[in-house]
Formats: structure tokens, sequence, C-alpha cells
């Protein structure tokens, strides 16, 4: 970041912004982005993290590094989980510049339109599929070209994806179960079989950051601030004016004329707003913080995808080897470093498929990652491959009924927050991990895989029955690592924020990024939580120009 967009971690005196956004991750840079662009107002964009310097980040496959690096990573965990047998869930998220699109597979998938009109029908006017796709357009430069779905000349560059011989013979082999082929999760249809687009260019990661604030480095309105962790929102009666951050260099107070938006992400929107005085009453009183506005919903409803995951032994290498062989990590470095080639140059993530586990529901309800490499599990100690050649099928459930909460558990703005999830709350949450897995072995048997498989070694052939995979689902399911939905969206009582993401009964403050989402959308969420940066800034925009 250059020097004219006064990117600085220095204590100084207070100064007044027209807008403060709180959190540089997916949505935030997109919000501070497009409020700055016309040099109309000055910005102040704080984020809790450092700047995006790590080389890691920007290497696809360096997110399996960047998992467990507390540089740039909260390292979050979960309370114990009761059908989980009281294991808890590691949950990282970005701390850094770009936030978790900064660290995440880099998997570009909108959902599909019914999780819009979905919103639509439930209070949130403007939401609807027909409201969401300008701004998903808006954002894109797709490398394939515009069309009714597409946009090109955003800031947002969405690859085709690095193929390789295993993708395509996962590929082949689910359609070869009845799965159908589709080119693009993101145009007319979400069900089938194919590769994900990637939020990547040239084959290196293309995070929010690099999409918004990359383009905002000659604004002399824009000011970014790294290592700045908002504590405290600042309220005048039941305005908010201003945001208390904390530098190496001590207590920093910035005012806002207009609006502060807070950008922190599922876990750390709730959290601050709960610091500030605005969440559940008895919550706050339990811990001395001032009552500003009482709102239980502040914090409840969080929901995410849940995912079981199948192992299959390979006759052939597959990026376990990697890991395990120095000879082929400098290979693999060599040729990423001279023709951006190799394994390096993606995620691992190789393919997926969108199905229905029931054929009477109305869209997907789950989704199949096709993974390149194994693991015996995702832990906050690191991604360890197995020491043998293997890959994965990882089903994924979309439509989760279990809501949990995020609760602060002190009034120390640096404690982690308390995070439930209450996973596999119903007979359903089950039975569609259930089809899934028994879906991905029907998929691991056709002919285009049976040159790559020995064995299945997880959960192994002996698994065979509903109460079987129930135990096994119990014992190696995991989040997905797409929470949403803990400031939720909507006109009801336990909303949040209005549908144009306003705080009920606050005046000056919205919040835009995943936890305003009333329902997670039905695929990867850094597409989403970017198009709710874009809509923000723009209704922030609009709204300011109706009052002039």
């Amino acid at each position: 970041m250059s020097e004219a967009a006064r990117e600085r971690n220095v204590a100084g005196t207070p100064e007044t912004f027209d807008f403060i956004v709180t959190g540089a991750g997916s949505a935030g840079c997109a919000v501070a982005g497009r409020l700055s662009e016309s040099g109309q107002y000055r910005v102040l964009l704080l984020e809790a993290g450092t700047k995006d310097s790590n080389p890691w980040i920007h290497i696809p496959l360096g997110y399996t590094k960047t998992y467990t690096d507390p540089r740039v990573n909260w390292m979050f965990d979960s309370e114990p989980e009761e059908q989980l047998n009281g294991r808890t869930l590691y949950q990282p998220r970005g701390k850094v510049l770009g936030g978790t699109s900064s660290i995440n597979g880099m998997v570009y998938m909108r959902g599909t339109p019914t999780d819009y009109d979905g919103w639509r029908q439930r209070g949130c006017e403007g939401w609807a599929y027909d409201d969401v796709l300008p701004f998903f357009k808006k954002a894109e430069d797709q490398e394939r070209g515009p069309d009714e779905f597409h946009g090109t000349g955003g800031p947002l560059h969405v690859s085709n994806p690095v193929r390789s011989p295993l993708g395509d013979a996962m590929v082949k082999a689910a359609v070869e179960a009845g799965v159908p082929a589709n080119n693009d999760f993101n145009g007319a249809r979400q069900e089938g079989v194919g590769y994900y687009q990637t939020t990547t260019t040239n084959r290196r990661r293309w995070s929010s950051a690099r999409a918004y604030l990359g383009q905002a480095k000659n604004r002399a309105n824009l000011t970014v601030a790294t290592e700045a962790h908002a504590t405290r929102i600042v309220f005048e009666g039941s305005r908010a004016v201003g945001i208390e951050y904390r530098t190496p260099h001590g207590i920093e107070t910035a005012f806002a004329r207009r609006e502060i938006i807070v950008s922190g992400g599922v876990y750390g929107s709730p959290q601050l707003l709960q610091l500030s005085g605005v969440g559940p009453g008895a919550l706050l009183q339990e811990f001395g913080i001032p009552v500003v506005r009482d709102m239980e919903g502040v914090g409840k409803n969080l929901h995410d995808h849940f995912n079981t995951y199948l192992v299959w032994r390979s006759s052939q290498k597959t990026l376990n080897d990697l890991h395990g062989s120095a000879l082929m990590k400098l290979q693999a470095g060599m040729q990423y470093a001279f023709s951006r080639s190799g394994h390096l140059s993606n995620a691992g993530i190789y393919a997926g498929a969108f199905v229905r586990s029931d054929p009477r529901l109305e869209q997907p309800d789950l989704q199949i990652n096709m993974f390149g490499w194994s693991t015996h599990e995702r832990l906050r100690t690191g991604i360890k491959p197995h020491p043998f050649s293997a890959f994965t099928f990882s089903p994924v459930h979309l439509r989760p009924e279990g809501r949990g909460t995020v609760r602060i558990k002190s009034p120390d703005p640096f404690a982690a927050p308390s995070i439930r999830f209450n996973f596999l709350a119903s007979e359903y949450d089950f039975q569609a991990l259930i089809y899934g897995t028994r879906l991905s072995r029907t998929i691991a048997a056709q002919p285009a895989l049976r040159d790559w498989i020995i064995d299945e070694i997880i959960p192994g052939p002996d698994c065979q029955s509903d109460d079987q995979m129930k135990e096994e689902i119990r014992l190696r399911g995991v989040s997905n690592l797409h929470p949403v939905g803990t400031c939720r969206m909507g006109r009801e009582v336990d909303a949040v924020v209005d549908p144009r993401l306003r705080v009920h009964g606050l005046q000056g403050l919205r919040v835009a990024d995943a936890s305003i989402m009333p329902q997670v959308p039905g695929g990867n969420t850094n597409a989403p939580s970017i198009m709710i940066g874009e809509k923000c800034a723009a209704m922030i925009l609009e709204d300011t120009r109706a009052a002039a």
C-alpha cells in the first residue's frame, strides 16, 4: 500500500472522517473501496491484523500454511459440541488485510437464486436474486467474459480452475454416477458436477484487499490503519459517532460525521456490538457494560455448513506426496516460481458437485468437495496430510437446521468470544450427510476412478449402516468454515439490521458482512460477502445523497 493511501499504525490526535469501516475483510474492503471511490468522502478503514505481506497468502496452496498462523489468523475455537461427542471445532478467521479472503480456499461460489429469493420472502426487501445479481456482476472481472450472469471490468478477478488428471477423473466419475455436468455453478443452474471458479489471477490469490484497496492506493481520502483493533463504538445517545481502537502505540479514537460500518465478520461484529452496549441486556449487565440498546438478536442465529469426509488410498501420486518429499517440494517451488504452474498453483480443491439428498427438494442441499489430498483431521495444530498417496470426497450439508450463538466472555475486547453452533440438531442434518456419504462411494466406484483407487480408509468398508455412519459423522464432522447470521437482517423482533443494513433503533450505524445473512447460501460465502459490501456501499451513497 502506498503512502498516498496513508496506511498507518501510529497513534495521533483524534481525526474526523465521513465514514469509518471496522474490519478490512471480504465485505469491509469493498465498502471502504466504494465509499472512497468518488474522492468526495473521507474514509477510515480499521484492521486489527497486519498488511497482507506474508508470501504464503498469495500462493494458492499457501492457505495450508496460513490455516494455523497466528500472525494472520484469529484461530478461534468453538465451545464443546454436544452432538459431536463434546469436541470443540477450530475456526480459522483472517486477521490481515483482506480478512478471511486472504486465507480461504479461494472458491468463488454465489449460491442459488432461490437462496436470495428466500431472503426476500423473509422480509429483506431489495435482496432477491434479481436485486443482488447486479452487485455480483459489478464486483466481478470474469475470465470467461461477460454474459447475463457474469461481469467484467470489476475489481475482483475470477478465474477458471487449474485442471488436473485426478480432478478430471473425479468429474467424469460423478457424471458416470448420474450427476449432470455443470460448467458454471454461478450460471443458470447450480446442480451438477464440475470445476470450481476461483478468486485468483495469474495463479495468485486475489483477495478483497487486492481487489478494492489495490485500486485505492492513490486516494488521499482513504486511510487504511493496520494493527488497529476496534474496541468500542462511541455513542452519543442512540447515535454512533466514533470508534475507539487500540494500536501498538496506545488507544485512539476516531469520529464519523456520517456513519460507522461494522464489518468484523460473523464473530467480530456481534462481539464489537456487545462490547459497545448493543446486545442482550442481561449479558451486558453481567459484565458491567452500560446498555445502549437491549437487542437479544445480537450474536444469535449462528449457523454454518457442516461436513464429513471419506478418504481413498491412491495408486497414483497426489498432493500428499508433496508434503513428505523434499525433492517434490523443491520441484513444486521451482515450477511455481518460474511458470506459475504445478501443485502450488491451486488450492487442492479440484472439483465439486451440488446435489439434492431428496428429489422433492427445490434446490441442492449437498455439496461434495473433491480434494487432491487427504488428512486424518483438521486441527488448530495444522493440516497434516497422510504419509501416503490419497484423496478426499467431503459431503457438505448446505441447509443445516441447528442455530447457535456468539457471546462475549468478558469485557476484554481482546478475549475470544464464546462460539456455540448446535450442529446436528435434527435427523435431517444426519440424513443429508448419510446420503452424501453413500453418493460419494457410488462416485468412487465408477470406471473413471478405477485406476486411482486402492481402497477406502476413512471411514472404511465396515461402516455401512445408518447408525454406523451417524457415529462417524459425530466423530469426524466439522464446520465447513462458512459461518453466518449473527447480526441477522430482517424485520422480526430479533433481527439486528434492517434491509438497508442499519442497526434497528440506532442511528449512524450499519453492519456489512456475513453476519447479516438471515440464511446461509448454498455455497462458499466469500462471494456473497463481497456482494454485501458492494450493496451496502451503494445504499449508503444513495441514502447520503437523499439526505443532502
